[in-house]
């Protein structure tokens, strides 16, 4: 028997995710744990597996497609399944094909398309007996909800419409008994970016009005128009996702900072010293992440989460590590740091950095952690202070490494000094437990022969 694949929550709380790409065609013949597509999520392209064995019967979605978590994507057929027994498996779960075998007839309009069959979950009609199969039944055979007064769009359609600032009820639907479904709006986009005055109007009925039709108005007021020079830019997920957990981690999570100037003279000769026997390169940013680990470790207590329930102690340093790539940032997770050689870490964070620019970052590899580091210093920022990555409990913001004065032992002198600010979430960590971090963290730096030992 058929069965039939549903997208699933690839990232906690999500409500839909964009399918990207089809790793595999209609035909095709999958195990149980096969890749069948690349999903875009807010911060990473995840791939999604089969749920079982067989061959891909049907691909209901298109690539580029955002989709509700929970809708049918994919039909998976055992041996032995017939066109007609799929046919009937799309029925009984109320989707259909434009291509659906003639064993079932055409369920829904020539014109509609498969993506919006799925989006607008259109009703199957079966012929009334099988002598009748040859009978094409037409459109008006296909069940129409009687609206009422009602608009009817699907989910999709509803959500595109909101974030461009459409009013629902002036665009007119094509799809199945005059609901909305995405090309309309769609295509009422492009009509309002090509007429921002213009007014879409939505009939009353199917046939022409004897009086001109005036406008309806728009219950959400149109933008105002960029100034000369400015360029609208739409928001994206991950840029949509960031400003939610930030504001978010503002909001909710009592930040506190610390800062430190840390000299970095013998951590630079000792870098220049592993890298001239090393086949890869360690970065001043591996030493950093690898010595915070380690004073992670040296202090325990400032290793944990916050919970409504309880503060989670962790037993590893787990750190993710901030990246930037185009339209936001991503932070995967280095597992094991304190426990971990600095080659291991550099490698992981090497890896790391060349898949989130590829987009390839796992979902599995942006969750967990209590601690993250965030790097500016190969900008040229001298200091800044950083936002909780919520439910993390830690970021250490790091600055560059520069000439300073600094007195030693009475007497002036130049060095190579890093200021580094801790933002530290006050309802799990004290001030003094933060504070013994930071010197920890500071001693490690400075005596770099013990991050290596």
């Amino acid at each position: 028997m058929p069965a039939l694949m549903n997208m699933p929550e690839v990232m906690a709380n999500a409500m839909e995710a964009t399918l990207s790409t089809w790793l595999k065609k209609e035909g095709d013949t999958v195990a149980a744990g096969d890749a069948v597509a690349e999903v875009e999520t807010e911060k990473a392209t995840v791939e999604i597996e089969a749920e079982t064995d067989g061959v891909i019967a049907r691909l209901l979605v298109e690539e580029g497609t955002s989709v509700d978590v929970g809708a049918p994507i994919l039909i998976i057929k055992a041996s032995g399944d017939s066109d007609a027994e799929v046919a009937s498996f799309l029925q009984s779960v109320g989707s259909t094909a434009d291509d659906a075998a003639s064993a079932s007839g055409p369920a829904i309009p020539a014109e509609t398309t498969l993506a919006e069959a799925i989006e607008t979950n259109t009703p199957v009609v079966a012929p009334t007996s099988t002598d009748n199969r040859s009978n094409t039944p037409g459109p008006e055979q296909t069940t129409v909800p009687d609206h009422n007064g009602r608009i009817f769009s699907s989910p999709l359609a509803r959500r595109m419409a909101k974030e461009n600032q459409l009013d629902v009820t002036s665009i007119t639907g094509t799809g199945p008994g005059g609901r909305i479904i995405r090309r309309d709006v769609e295509q009422a986009i492009s009509t309002k970016a090509s007429a921002p005055a213009a007014a879409l109007v939505r009939p009353e009925s199917t046939q022409a009005p004897t009086q001109p039709v005036e406008a309806a108005p728009t219950v959400t007021p149109a933008p105002a128009e960029a100034a000369p020079g400015v360029t609208s830019v739409q928001h994206s997920k991950m840029r949509r996702a960031i400003a939610r957990r930030l504001t978010e981690s503002k909001s909710t999570v009592p930040h506190f900072y610390l800062s430190a100037d840390v000299r970095m003279d013998d951590l630079l000769a000792l870098r220049k010293q592993v890298n001239a026997s090393s086949t890869r390169k360690i970065t001043v940013n591996d030493l950093i992440v690898k010595a915070a680990g380690l004073a992670l470790r040296d202090v325990p207590a400032a290793n944990v989460i916050w919970t409504d329930d309880a503060q989670l102690q962790y037993s590893s340093s787990d750190i993710s590590v901030a990246i930037a790539v185009d339209g936001g940032l991503l932070t995967p997770v280095v597992r094991g740091v304190d426990s971990r050689s600095l080659s291991s870490v550099s490698a992981t964070i090497g890896d790391f950095v060349e898949r989130a620019k590829a987009g390839k970052i796992r979902q599995e590899e942006l969750t967990g952690g209590s601690f993250s580091v965030t790097n500016l210093g190969m900008f040229g920022t001298k200091q800044f202070s950083a936002i909780l990555n919520p439910p993390q409990s830690a970021i250490l913001a790091v600055g560059a490494a520069e000439p300073r004065a600094i007195v030693v032992n009475g007497e002036l002198a130049v060095a190579t000094m890093m200021t580094c600010t801790l933002s530290a979430d006050h309802r799990v960590i004290d001030g003094a437990v933060a504070a013994q971090w930071m010197q920890a963290f500071k001693d490690r730096m400075e005596n770099p022969l013990t991050i290596l030992i």
